[in-house]
């Protein structure tokens, strides 16, 4: 292998062990004619191409590459590839790891043979086949390395002297075109910048000449935002100059800062009003300076051009604002008012200004606080917003207009008020955002500068805004204190001081007194199905409708959330039904809301006093015993009675009591049988709760069950009796007894309501290792009809995962027959208050009938409840009737009594899947 590195002087040899030599296809003489005309056409585009295809064609080379280095000099651009078979198309390539990197560090290479083993991690001379390679660096004007022209050969060669003298001049060549190239690009780039600075600049760079219409030679696109003339307008003779786009009233001004600056051969700063191209007038900031053409000798100006419009305008407005505000002597009141306005007019050159407030009885009307015209202080008056431009104000909380027409204004009564032709004013807020006021200013003449004034009234509207908030803020306090914000009556704490005012005074006189709670029934249903902006809507309707039946004396306040309370005075005990008659009539009115109409109706507790209490706190806390009463009664309406306190304490001991019990695990299941009426043979039976309390003894369910239901306990005892059922039959079922039928457990409609109520029975019946076909789950009518489409749902799943399904008391819960057909239910339970009088009501009959009929069409047995006598058995299996329960057949019973009524219970022969307790 030969190598050869060079020098700044000339190629030296580090080791030669080359075979043949480079040679040249043509004689040195021909060899450099060649190559000069290659290199001759410098700055064209084919200057490259046509250097490497006469390099490789002079020196019998493989491949000629001419490439530009990146800017870290990690990486080449080819910039003309030549081969054997011609031109090749240009490619991108990292230096790290070819012999490249060697030539792009200013040293000269030449690989006579073997290059491959020499960079073996170069993958492009493996691919092209490469043995023997030359490189050199070309170097730019600064003597730094811009480029590299490789020789490569797929053949071992050596370089004879000619052509290492040809490849130093085309390198040399090559270097300085690459330069030349790399320099016009930096200056391409370079006049973008500018021209991209110049274009978006806040503002126009300019030339012109100092003629009298200065004569524009160059403007930047910015003079279009600035003047909204393009700059070709000014350079083609559209505009004569831009001394035309001056304001009148400043040029003279202009024109001789400038001349005077030029005279002093300083640069100048000057602000003046221009007139743009749509007759706008703006403000321009400018600084220049004269300079001299060097070519011409001609003065020029060049400068730049800033629009200020906004900058002047808000020094303008702060001088106004500051020289008003600071003339205001009076910081508070009436007086505040009328020298804020004086002030306002003045800064403004405003011929009237007024501050108005909204009436709180009529969002519809306005009052004057402060009225000023020429300067004058006028009376205060009131005047409706319709016609005149503060609707508009009130509703965008700004507006302005300028018709050259006279505006219909507010004035007091029997004064003129069209004089006025424009005018700009400003809604005044709370600190809630809530509109209280406007501010006006108004004027004979249009308005030139519109955003002047409305900046200047925006800033001391605010001013003006604080102070009524200030003024109004005590009877804000008040409000808020005393008054319900809904419904605008008195609220709870307003009502307290008003029972206290009536009470205690009359405490030694004894007058009478009465105090009725009212409370709307099925409101909270109505909130939370249309939403509390109806409810509130309701709330304030029917407060008005209870205003309108107060009698003189009489106090009507909203206590909280659909409760409120009326205060008559003298009212005795014959005065009650009166009273509750009036507030009955009240809210029968019918209300309508968005094409909606409401009926309510409420449920009354009525207290007296002295009759009942003696002090504040103790009638009301008797009239909200007669409410909670009057919430059990059918009628809805209870005056208190001394025993309703009675039996309130004992409903909340025995609440306690209750749940106490229910924790403790001291509750117990009774079971009434359940009889074929064709047999007379047991077929089942009914799990019931039963509660002994130590203290009171037997509780019956009529009172414990509703007062579960009442308590949200009805969850919590439900799984208590599905529980204590199921280990009932496990232990039945160790003690190889298997009842006959189904045992039949209730489900109560919280339970029912349980998304997850199969999950949680299945895991109670696995639990004690029961099969879901020895029970029978009891729901009501009326729980199925709470959320029928989710009923079906359920009673599906239950049934397929094997449990029975009776529906209790049907003929109560008013379901329709395309329901019942959906609900997964196999039995029907006649209630027993059609079973009670079925022999003796024909209509009771007729339902019992029914219901028989109807079940049997739907494939479903009956079973009638509270069956007492033969007769009713009697009738009842004439009818069609499968089952029944009742005291004709047995009470419910404590298990131990419930073995003794049913007779030995019989392991299960059958099979059938009434008689399998127990998982096998």
């Amino acid at each position: 292998m030969s190598a050869y590195w060079g020098d700044s002087h000339g190629w030296i040899a580090v080791s030669v062990f080359g075979r043949d030599h480079m040679k040249l296809l043509v004689n040195a003489e021909e060899a450099f004619q060649r190559l000069a005309n290659s290199v001759s056409n410098s700055g064209a585009e084919d200057f490259f191409s046509a250097l490497v295809r006469c390099l490789g064609e002079v020196l019998a080379v493989d491949y000629v590459v001419i490439s530009e280095l990146g800017a870290d000099r990690s990486e080449a651009q080819t910039l003309s590839v030549w081969s054997t078979e011609g031109m090749q198309p240009n490619f991108h390539y990292a230096l790290a790891g070819t012999p490249c990197a060697l030539a792009s560090r200013g040293e000269v290479c030449v690989f006579s043979e073997g290059v491959q083993a020499r960079f073996p991690s170069d993958e492009l001379l493996a691919e092209m086949g490469i043995e023997s390679f030359v490189g050199l660096g070309l170097s730019g004007p600064e003597g730094e390395i811009v480029g590299i022209i490789n020789l490569l050969s797929r053949q071992p060669s050596a370089l004879p002297g000619v052509s290492r003298e040809v490849i130093r001049i085309a390198a040399s060549q090559a270097g300085a075109e690459l330069a030349r190239r790399q320099a016009y690009a930096t200056l391409n780039r370079n006049e973008a910048r500018l021209n991209t600075l110049l274009n978006h600049l806040p503002g126009t760079v300019y030339r012109c000449r100092s003629d009298k219409d200065w004569s524009i030679e160059f403007v930047s696109e910015g003079c279009l935002a600035l003047t909204g003339y393009a700059p070709e307008d000014f350079t083609s003779g559209v505009i004569a100059g831009f001394a035309a786009l001056v304001h009148p009233d400043d040029l003279e001004r202009v024109v001789d800062e400038v001349q005077n600056a030029m005279n002093r051969r300083q640069p100048y700063e000057l602000t003046y009003r221009l007139i743009t191209k749509a007759g706008e007038q703006r403000w321009a900031w400018e600084q220049g300076q004269a300079m001299v053409d060097e070519e011409t000798q001609e003065v020029l100006l060049e400068g730049f051009l800033m629009d200020v419009t906004e900058r002047h305008e808000s020094e303008q407005m702060q001088r106004a604002v500051v020289r008003t505000a600071t003339a205001i002597t009076s910081r508070a009141g009436q007086d505040f008012f009328r020298q804020l306005l004086q002030h306002l007019v003045q800064a403004l050159d405003a011929d009237c200004a007024y501050i108005a407030t909204l009436e709180p009885s009529s969002r519809d009307l306005l009052e004057t606080r402060a009225v000023v015209i020429d300067g004058r202080v006028e009376d205060n008056f009131v005047y409706s917003l319709s016609g005149t431009p503060c609707a508009e104000i009130l509703a965008k909380g700004e507006c302005q207009g300028d018709d050259n027409v006279p505006i219909p204004l507010p004035a007091a009564p029997g004064k003129d008020s069209d004089w006025a032709c424009s005018y700009v004013g400003r809604r005044l807020d709370d600190n809630d955002g809530r509109p209280i006021g406007v501010l006006m200013v108004m004027f004979r003449r249009p308005i030139r500068d519109y955003s002047f004034a409305t900046s200047v009234i925006r800033i001391l509207a605010s001013g003006a805004a604080g102070e009524l908030e200030r003024e109004t803020s005590q009877q804000r306090i008040q409000q808020l204190a005393y008054v319900d914000p809904i419904t605008g009556l008195p609220n709870r704490i307003q009502f307290m001081e008003q029972l206290n005012e009536l009470v205690i005074p009359q405490s030694a006189n004894g007058k009478p007194l009465a105090l009725v709670f009212i409370d709307i029934r099925r409101f909270k249903e109505v909130n939370d199905l249309q939403g509390h902006h109806v409810g509130d809507q309701l709330l304030r309707q029917l407060g008005q409708q209870l205003r309108h039946i107060l009698r003189p004396g009489e106090f009507l306040a909203r206590l909280a959330g659909d409760e409120f309370a009326l205060l008559v005075p003298g009212c005795g005990a014959s005065d009650v039904s009166a009273v509750v008659v009036r507030i009955q009539s009240a809210l029968a009115w019918p209300i309508r809301l968005d094409d909606r109409e409401y009926t309510l109706s409420a449920n009354l507790g009525v207290a007296r006093y002295p009759a009942d209490a003696q002090t504040p706190g103790a009638l009301f806390q008797c009239a909200s015993v007669a409410l909670h009463q009057a919430k059990q009664e059918e009628h809805g309406v209870c005056v208190f009675a001394k025993s309703m306190t009675e039996n309130l304490s004992r409903r909340q001991q025995l609440t306690e009591r209750f749940v106490q019990a229910l924790n403790r695990n001291q509750l117990e299941l009774y079971y009434q049988p359940q009889v074929d009426l064709k047999t007379g043979r047991m077929t089942g039976a009914e799990a019931l709760c039963r509660w002994h309390d130590q203290e009171w003894g037997w509780v019956s369910p009529g009172e414990f069950i509703p007062l579960a239901e009442e308590r949200g306990l009805m969850p919590q005892l439900g799984n208590w009796v599905l529980n204590e059922a199921c280990r009932q039959l496990q232990a039945w079922a160790d003690d190889g007894y298997v009842l006959p039928g189904r045992l039949s457990v209730n489900i109560s409609a919280h339970q029912f309501d349980d998304d997850h109520l199969l999950e949680r029975i299945q895991r109670i019946t696995q639990a004690h290792e029961v099969e879901p076909k020895a029970l029978s789950l009891e729901l009501t009518e009326s729980s199925l009809m709470r959320n029928p489409e989710q009923a079906v749902a359920t009673t599906e799943a239950l049934s397929a995962a094997g449990y029975g399904l009776s529906i209790d008391d049907f003929g109560t819960g008013y379901s329709s027959l395309s329901y019942l057909k959906r609900f997964a239910a196999d039995t029907l339970k006649i209630d027993m208050s059609f079973v009670r009088d079925m022999l003796e009501d024909s209509h009771d009959n007729t339902i019992v009938t029914t219901i028989i009929v109807m079940a049997r069409s739907l494939g479903m047995k009956t079973i009638a409840e509270g069956v007492e006598t033969q007769a009713q058995a009697e009738a009842l299996y004439a009818l069609g009737c499968e089952q029944a329960q009742g005291f004709f057949y047995g009470r419910p019973v404590s298990e131990r009594e419930f073995r003794k009524v049913a007779g030995p219970l019989r392991a299960n022969e059958s099979g059938s899947a009434g008689q399998s307790a127990r998982r096998g």
